[in-house]
């Protein structure tokens, strides 16, 4: 019975992802809140379903059909490997955070920097709840105005703590790679963070500054991870650079709904329920 409903969250979770697609129309907020409830929903379906067969346990009846071992080892498999690659994910973070605490410390402006020793135009928030702000010599030697736009949006990042919760979407990102779409909506998210970013620097900054500060740092950019790392020019290729540039020469809203619905979340929670079947 455990494997039926293990067959039932799994093909609930392929179907969300398989039929339907990334959000292209609406606002920001929209966008961001449907592509968040298209990437959790399924892994937390499947997460909830997991840990409902564990609490199970594999002896005993549900709902008048005996349950056995082969799903409860298969379940505690799937969790042993999310577990290795959570702390394979935390050690790659961890060493991201020496490097950067490797670089000198200098005091900008009342703001604490670690300097890079390269020429070339770099500045990111590196590290989890509380990141360490990296920036190039390079950076330094631009003009005082592009430079404090740049850390603007680099205090966004800061602000929304966007370190730390990415850190905990690119876990549930190779967890499920094999699901459909799940690379699509993981670069989604990504602009979508630059994009929330880029709104709350322009509320500081002008805007028209920081667009000349994105096209400058793009053209001159050191190669980082986007798991550990939020930059000002992460994710620029293509159409994504012309999505920035549009939204912050057209002012747009606030990329976060605060109100957004979380009826979802109690929805990915039901498999919890079957608990109660099982004697």
């Amino acid at each position: 019975m455990h494997l039926i409903l293990i067959l039932v969250s799994l093909g609930v979770a392929w179907s969300l992802r398989q039929h339907f697609s990334i959000p292209v129309r609406g606002n920001w907020q929209q966008r961001f809140e449907r592509t968040l409830i298209l990437f959790l929903f399924p892994p937390l379906l499947l997460l909830m379903t997991a840990i409902a067969v564990m609490c199970m346990g594999a002896q005993g009846q549900m709902v008048g059909l005996k349950v056995g071992w082969f799903s409860y080892i298969l379940t505690a498999t799937c969790l042993g490997i999310a577990a290795v690659l959570c702390l394979k994910l935390g050690w790659q973070g961890w060493q991201a955070i020496c490097r950067a605490r490797n670089c000198p410390k200098i005091n900008f402006n009342g703001k604490d920097l670690r300097v890079l020793e390269t020429e070339a135009l770099f500045a990111a928030q590196i590290g989890f709840w509380q990141p360490e702000l990296v920036v190039s010599r390079g950076l330094l030697q631009i003009s005082p105005e592009h430079l404090h736009s740049v850390l603007t949006h680099e205090q966004a990042h800061e602000y929304y703590r966007d370190t730390f919760w990415f850190f905990w979407l690119s876990w549930i990102r190779d967890c499920t790679a094999w699901l459909p779409n799940t690379d699509s909506l993981w670069q989604e998210l990504l602009i979508l963070r630059e994009l929330r970013a880029d709104w709350w620097a322009a509320q500081r900054v002008d805007s028209l500054l920081l667009a000349e500060s994105l096209l400058m740092v793009v053209s001159d950019r050191v190669i980082a991870s986007d798991i550990f790392c939020a930059a000002l020019a992460s994710q620029q290729v293509g159409d994504r650079l012309e999505q920035r540039i549009d939204a912050l020469l057209s002012q747009q809203e606030e990329i976060v709904n605060h109100r957004q619905s979380w009826s979802w979340f109690f929805c990915a929670c039901l498999p919890l329920l079957t608990v109660l079947l099982h004697s």
